[in-house]
């Protein structure tokens, strides 16, 4: 954490093209089943808490590593989603499930974030993703540069200090969590309620 700490701002601001009721087809790495995320993502809810309402925890039901965009529903043809999805099942075919390590937590100032060890194989997940929308629509949309594999855990919910969310932090001793990425998850996301939930489009499973 640099000396001079950015402060935390609010993360739920409407982004361009976003609003209630909007939803859009995204790449997510999720993890059900994986005990060991939940109970580190536990731990850092707990220590956490007595900041209230200045974050918004994430349930175990909505964690997640975001990957790659395709496009806002009605204005994405579905059929094109359809295609993507067969593409990336051909393409992460050639790759093969892998452990990552997640945590400890590092500050945004959006977010409390656990970053991904090795984050190689996330990127090639993300590539071969990112090369089967291109292949479909012809261009690909985000910016394949400033990527970094991370898993939230908490949003920031205002503007305001960083210093007492930095102070737990850096007091914690937690363990990294272990987990295993087998698939790719195309989802069907939304933001209405402050938290990001979605509706599960296509799993492809990895080689």
């Amino acid at each position: 954490m640099s000396t001079q700490p950015e402060p935390m701002r609010n993360h739920w601001w409407w982004r361009p093209g976003w609003s209630v009721g909007r939803r859009f087809y995204t790449w997510h790495l999720t993890f059900e089943g994986q005990d060991d995320v939940h109970r580190l993502a536990a731990e850092y809810r707990s220590a956490l808490a007595p900041l209230g309402d200045t974050l918004t925890p994430i349930p175990d039901q909505w964690l997640h590593l975001t990957m790659q965009g395709i496009g806002f529903v009605g204005e994405t043809k579905e059929q094109d989603v359809h295609t993507i999805v067969d593409a990336a099942q051909t393409r992460l075919a050639s790759i093969p499930a892998f452990d990552v390590q997640i945590g400890p937590a590092v500050l945004d100032p959006e977010a409390v974030l656990l970053r991904v060890h090795p984050d190689g194989p996330v990127r090639a997940i993300r590539n071969a993703i990112r090369d089967s929308i291109g292949d479909v629509l012809g261009e690909v949309p985000e910016k394949a540069e400033g990527f970094t594999p991370h898993v939230s855990v908490a949003y920031s919910a205002g503007d305001g200090p960083v210093e007492p969310i930095g102070q737990i932090l850096t007091g914690l001793d937690v363990t990294p969590a272990r987990a295993r990425i087998s698939r790719a998850e195309l989802i069907v996301i939304h933001r209405d309620n402050q938290m990001y939930e979605w509706e599960t489009f296509a799993n492809v499973p990895l080689g």
